[in-house]
């Protein structure tokens, strides 16, 4: 669809699709973006599967993708699986998470900005403007003060078991009810334990969880 410029040339508008699980936040967003004429929400998923089948089929320029999207691929999987085809859209994430695990995975799998709920809608506007223009790293300011600290001080690398495990200690579940909470077994949730102190310099589980709490490892 076009719309006619000041000087009375057509103008492309920007097409957007919008991912999130809620109803109310979809309609909220609808209502948020009509209100730019140079954007055009060309459809909306409710799910991680059903954003990345209409961005194929619909081939927005930016998908406005929340992280979690309930049962099925969370929106780091489908940011993934849409940034990994053919002539991708770009792929903005808008979230209320800020965990430095969070924003890893979402830049890794490729997502270009990364931005908060929280935000000022100019903010919004702005960002999805940029990405269609290319621009990439485009943060919510606490989410670029997270990534600058990630980078002066790195967090430890935990591996998916690790962190797995690790949102079981900040549940209070001891290691007979990890392992069974995970189907292994109570030595491998040792062995990990081990591992994780290691990686986290603490020596007991109480630590573990205070710094992980501490390094947004934890929601």
């Amino acid at each position: 669809m076009t719309m006619n410029s000041p000087a009375g040339e057509p103008t492309t508008r920007l097409r957007l699709l919008v991912c999130d699980d809620h109803a109310v936040v979809r309609a909220g967003l609808l209502a948020l973006l009509s209100s730019d004429e140079q954007i055009e929400v060309v459809g909306e998923a409710s799910n991680g599967e059903q954003a990345v089948r209409l961005a194929a089929q619909l081939r927005p320029q930016v998908v406005l993708m929340d992280l979690q999207l309930g049962p099925g691929i969370d929106g780091v999987a489908a940011t993934q699986q849409i940034t990994s085809a053919p002539d991708s859209p770009y792929v903005l994430v808008l979230t209320t998470y800020d965990t430095d695990a969070d924003i890893a995975r979402a830049i890794a799998a490729g997502a270009s900005g990364y931005l908060l709920k929280a935000e000022q809608p100019e903010e919004l506007f702005s960002a999805i403007h940029a990405a269609a223009r290319g621009h990439t790293a485009l943060f919510s300011r606490p989410v670029a003060s997270r990534v600058m600290a990630q980078m002066r001080s790195p967090s430890p690398q935990l591996t998916h078991r690790e962190e797995d495990i690790l949102k079981q200690l900040g549940q209070g579940l001891g290691n007979r009810e990890i392992s069974r909470a995970l189907y292994i077994s109570e030595a491998t949730v040792k062995t990990h334990l081990s591992r994780i102190y290691t990686k986290l310099g603490v020596d007991t589980r109480a630590g573990a969880v205070a710094v992980a709490k501490e390094r947004r490892l934890l929601r």
